[in-house]
């Protein structure tokens, strides 16, 4: 049987001015489109930079616009696949447009290969403060989310550490990463936690259990073997034992759309005996586990005393 041939796709996320032409071109100029393959590179909005002709004919990129979100479709990738027969594809996306459309439209034979988000941190938090929705929906699709034009005082204020969980908080998997204004690359934008992971018993706060679930899924190895006390709901996940139980809360990332419950399974001698939706103050130990969703080890709790608690003040927790 005749197989298609696979087309990788790399996909570019951000709003007008948040960097991604300059990413692409910088990629072009590094040399790592060098390679003799064939390059489309779809362009859905038009940025202030342009693009060196030269440099375009260099890497063998052919350019094509699309104008219109109503233009995302199958059928019009497919004619450009036809036109162009490109080896790999590129998708420079409009932050303003839906990127679901765009995930939905994409040929069978298009693979996506990378998703990069760009966010000018100048602008970040005025965009989550008023166009907080799309602002993070910029980030569903990323492998990589890029921060470019960071500053050493919001280093310094513990601004990046923020906008890190926000990131975070919206997509776990992505690797988040800090381009600082004199163009070097911070990996180390360390958050400040407002609990002491070194203290006997780690005491999370209601207002805190978003932080702590974020943190403590990207650095489980502080928490392993660490005493936690905090304050959940009951819930009873389908096909595990009658010792399991997910103490967790509802949370919010961008709107009330957008309202998930996140929590940890915990092993409980008397689980069975706990009632679904109660709220109920948890005592464990941390340890690790493998989930067969799940890719690599996470956080997985022992209780030691579960007793019956108020509900927190506010129901649904915020990661920031």
């Amino acid at each position: 049987m005749f197989k298609k041939r696979e087309v990788p796709v790399y996909l570019f996320f951000g709003f007008l001015e948040s960097g991604k032409t300059s990413f692409i071109v910088e990629t072009m100029k590094e040399g790592q489109f060098r390679d003799g393959k064939k390059t489309t590179y779809i362009m859905c909005e038009e940025g202030i930079e342009e693009i060196d002709e030269d440099l375009l004919l260099m890497n063998k990129f052919k350019t094509v616009s699309i104008e219109e979100e109503t233009d995302i479709t199958e059928e019009r990738f497919l004619e450009i696949d036809k036109t162009f027969k490109p080896d790999r594809v590129i998708i420079e996306y409009n932050g303003m447009w839906d990127q679901d459309t765009l995930i939905e439209a994409l040929p069978e034979n298009w693979l996506v290969a990378e998703g990069i988000a760009t966010v000018d941190a100048s602008t970040y938090q005025s965009h989550l403060d008023n166009m907080k929705m799309l602002m993070l929906n910029q980030f569903t699709y990323a492998d990589l989310i890029l921060f470019d034009r960071c500053t050493k005082e919001q280093e310094a204020e513990g601004i990046l550490s923020g906008f890190k969980r926000t990131a975070r908080a919206k997509n776990r998997r992505a690797q988040v990463i800090f381009e600082m204004t004199d163009g070097s690359i911070n990996n180390n934008i360390k958050e400040e936690l407002p609990y002491d992971v070194n203290a006997p018993v780690i005491e999370i706060e209601d207002d805190d259990f978003g932080i702590w679930y974020i943190d403590s899924f990207d650095h489980m190895d502080n928490y392993i073997g660490k005493r936690v006390s905090f304050k959940g709901q009951v819930y009873f996940p389908k096909k595990t034992g009658k010792d399991i139980f997910v103490p967790g809360r509802f949370a919010m990332t961008c709107c009330a759309a957008d309202i998930q419950f996140v929590g940890f399974q915990c092993r409980y001698d008397h689980a069975s005996d706990l009632k679904e939706k109660d709220f109920v103050r948890v005592k464990a130990t941390v340890r690790a586990a493998t989930m067969p969703e799940v890719d690599g080890p996470v956080p997985f709790l022992v209780a030691d005393e579960v007793v019956k608690a108020e509900p927190p003040a506010e129901e649904v927790v915020m990661f920031n």
